[in-house]
């Protein structure tokens, strides 16, 4: 498990990629926020995670019934990684900031619709309006 990255994924730079071309700057796995944010759009205090399916717990009740080794590990593991992705969401909502999160095949299967997904976001919050 060395060998997983926790920054810089493929899914976030293929991500991040996008939103350049369309014009955001952003921060990297911006520090000065709760979860670190894989991607933070500081002047619209958006918040954005690419989450890969596995590790957060994507279709958790179905995909736990397919671990057929080491259930005692990767049980409490990714039940813990899926409290502590609510709780910082909740944390980085209570600091005023919007938080999207995207599944690693949402990503990969509709870039353009998550690209268009933080374009809206940004609207509703420059507006001042709840999607």
């Amino acid at each position: 498990m060395a060998s997983i990255k926790s920054k810089d994924t493929s899914i976030e730079v293929i991500f991040r990629k996008a939103l350049w071309k369309a014009g955001f700057r952003y921060r990297k796995n911006y520090k000065k926020l709760p979860g670190k944010p894989d991607i933070a759009l500081t002047k619209h205090k958006l918040a954005i995670f690419c989450d890969g399916d596995f590790w957060h717990g994507k279709n958790w009740d179905e995909d736990k019934k397919r671990i057929k080794s080491n259930r005692s590990y990767w049980f409490p593991k990714i039940d813990r990684n899926i409290k502590r992705d609510f709780e910082t969401d909740r944390d980085l909502k209570l600091m005023g900031w919007e938080v999207l999160r995207f599944w690693e095949t949402e990503i990969k299967e509709n870039l353009q619709g998550c690209v268009e997904q933080v374009k809206e976001a940004i609207f509703y919050r420059d507006v001042g309006v709840e999607p």
